[in-house]
């Protein structure tokens, strides 16, 4: 069964700095997620994907998979900052890969 997350962007510089340095962090191979908990009663969401990922085609076609993947997950939990670093090896990587990735991420975190 699948619930749809409730998220806003996340976009000023000091939120990412403040989630960096006091949330807590796990990787694999595509991507890397930073989260910590908010006094929001939803998800706050920022994507960050260098240029040296490729051209922005590639960078937004990312993005938006990404974002179609959290909308669409069962993240039960509310009320964090969450943070996606896209690594280069996410270029060739396909939807149902990084939907992998994703819920690689939120189990080892506790989200699911």
């Amino acid at each position: 069964m699948r619930y749809c997350m409730i998220f806003s962007s996340l976009k000023k510089n000091e939120d990412f700095r403040t989630v960096y340095n006091r949330g807590k962090s796990f990787a694999n191979r595509q991507l890397v997620f930073y989260y910590m908990p908010n006094k929001l009663s939803e998800n706050r969401v920022g994507f960050s994907i260098s240029k040296k990922f490729g051209k922005a085609v590639y960078r937004n076609k990312a993005r938006r998979r990404l974002k179609e993947i959290l909308r669409a997950s069962s993240c039960k939990k509310q009320g964090y900052d969450m943070i996606f670093i896209v690594r280069p090896g996410a270029k060739e990587a396909d939807y149902a890969t990084l939907e992998k990735s994703v819920t690689h991420l939120f189990q080892k975190t506790e989200m699911i």
